[in-house]
């Protein structure tokens, strides 16, 4: 059986599409090809996002930032965006891809004592989202 290939999306693809990729990679990477990217990338992966994925033992310290024009033409079965930005200029996929959007806040923007539970936070809700959302067990859901 081929993988579903889903294609998260995020404005700076610097946290949040970077720990939902890493996130689904290490709990369901036999049953999706997961890619990120960002509307305006930063080049970047944040050092906290790092941090707290590390945290749960899930190694995003090789991802890197790519702009989602690299994936225009390619098709996917979802094309999942984790923040309004993205969600307002995310461009049309050919094939049968299913859009799902739900914004997760930007954890860079808490003051810098308060960002390292902001990422955690948000590391935990994605979990949680992309678990329901793509019937992932909760015993695969586990690090």
């Amino acid at each position: 059986m081929d993988k579903q290939r889903v294609l998260i999306l995020c404005t700076g693809n610097s946290a949040r599409s970077q720990m939902a990729e890493g996130w689904l990679r290490a709990h369901a990477g036999d049953r999706f090809e997961v890619f990120s990217a960002g509307s305006q990338p930063t080049g970047v992966v944040h050092p906290l996002a790092i941090k707290a994925m590390a945290e749960i033992g899930i190694d995003i310290s090789k991802h890197t930032s790519k702009p989602m024009s690299q994936f225009l033409g390619q098709s996917f079965d979802y094309v999942l965006t984790v923040c309004s930005d993205a969600n307002e200029v995310c461009p049309v996929f050919p094939g049968k891809a299913q859009r799902v959007h739900h914004s997760f806040s930007d954890p860079a923007k808490d003051a810098p004592e308060l960002q390292l539970d902001a990422f955690r936070s948000v590391r935990d809700g994605i979990g949680s989202w992309l678990s329901s959302l793509l019937n992932i067990s909760e015993r695969n859901a586990q690090p």
